[in-house]
């Protein structure tokens, strides 16, 4: 029963930090997130990161980027596809860059400099659709070149680490893995034009919500398929939902999809995500943590807000962008924790690269915040 109290622990608190960030105005996954921090390790110890939570958490993610595909309208993601190319090439390409020259002058090593750089490349779209989701801008052109860089930025920063995994192992695989991914892109696009032709079969199956049954299914399925190719999980669910939004039956598997999502499993996502964080070496480490944790909201910001304006946006706009980039969240801390298992990197230096990416990920929801009210007072000034 120890699993199924820790669950109960962590929707009761959920509840209440949700509540409680609202009535001080800020973003409902800060509260969530410092759930994760109060219950887990770090300060109580009732909670632990276990495998029905690990799943639970995994599911969690997977949800919310299947609602966000659901969101969007391909449309303004194909229009503004360019924009978010770029946004996504220089927010990889400005932390790597400055990640390991930051890292190399402060001793750590060619390796472990440029596992840094990887390390905090990579976006995590997940913290930041929920706040966008929150202030009610996803459906924004400015939310969806966010989503679509955000995308991108995952499918680069997966790229760099296959490339910098095949190059420690002796490169042996890599040739294998990047067909294996353009394959899976390939496969993608077909399953994208097919899905909407072939839903008409959905409604002759005699199952109860046949068409949130169904949708769910294609969700899981491509995210094992993303995961089987060494993808993201959270790129196939992505996919799965932008390919059924154009169904008609979008908005019902929405509702149906947010319920079961937002009860259980998002909430624990966003708790579990905190959960790994210790203040071990914190204190011995705080100038260091410091600085990678201005770096790392600068390198995003900056360069996301360079393509922003020479994608012809507006200021506000491209601020906004650059302050939806700044999230790391699940997809750095999995890169830390495999550079940790394949000993690429030191204990310190993992207890390190977590705090600095829950420092920031932290940060990421307030900044967005900010930037949406900077574009709402533009937008509708007071007078």
């Amino acid at each position: 029963m120890t699993d199924i109290f820790q669950i109960t622990l962590m929707l009761l608190a959920s509840v209440v930090a949700t509540i409680f960030s609202r009535r001080i105005k800020i973003p409902a996954v800060i509260g969530q997130m410092l759930v994760g921090i109060l219950l887990g390790p770090a300060v109580s110890g009732w909670i632990h990161n276990g495998e029905v939570i690990s799943v639970m958490s995994e599911i969690g993610v997977i949800l919310l980027m299947f609602l966000a595909g659901l969101e969007s309208d391909l449309a303004i993601l194909k229009k503004n596809f360019k924009a978010s190319m770029l946004v996504a090439v220089l927010g990889v390409i400005f932390p790597l860059l400055c990640f390991f020259g930051s890292a190399f002058v402060l001793g750590k090593g060619v390796s472990t400099s440029l596992f840094y750089g990887i390390v905090f490349s990579a976006t995590s779209v997940s913290i930041t659709v929920e706040v966008l989701q929150e202030y009610g801008v996803l459906s924004t052109r400015a939310g969806a070149i966010i989503l679509g860089a955000a995308v991108v930025d995952d499918i680069l920063a997966v790229f760099l680490f296959s490339i910098f995994s095949s190059v420690k192992n002796g490169g042996d695989n890599f040739l294998f893995q990047i067909i294996l991914e353009l394959l899976f892109f390939v496969f993608l696009f077909f399953v994208h034009k097919l899905i909407p032709k072939i839903w008409k079969t959905v409604e002759k199956i005699p199952v109860y919500a046949k068409n949130t049954a169904v949708a769910l299914l294609i969700c899981l399925g491509l995210s094992l398929f993303a995961n089987a190719v060494g993808m993201s999980a959270v790129i196939g669910s992505f996919f799965a939902g932008v390919a059924i939004s154009q169904t008609e039956v979008r908005s019902v598997i929405k509702q149906n999809t947010a319920a079961i999502a937002y009860v259980v499993f998002i909430p624990i996502f966003f708790i579990s995500i905190a959960l790994s964080v210790h203040f071990n070496h914190f204190i011995d480490q705080a100038l260091l943590i410091f600085f990678f944790t201005i770096l790392s909201v600068l390198t995003k910001i900056i360069p996301a807000y360079g393509a922003g304006k020479i994608s012809h946006l507006t200021h506000e706009e491209s601020l906004l962008i650059g302050a939806g980039m700044i999230s790391r969240g699940e997809m750095a801390l999995i890169v830390a924790q495999i550079g940790l298992t394949s000993a690429v990197i030191t204990d310190k230096t993992y207890s390190e690269l977590v705090i600095v990416i829950m420092l920031a990920t932290f940060l990421a929801p307030f900044v967005i915040k900010w930037a949406i009210k900077k574009t709402n007072e533009k937008t509708y000034p007071k007078r």
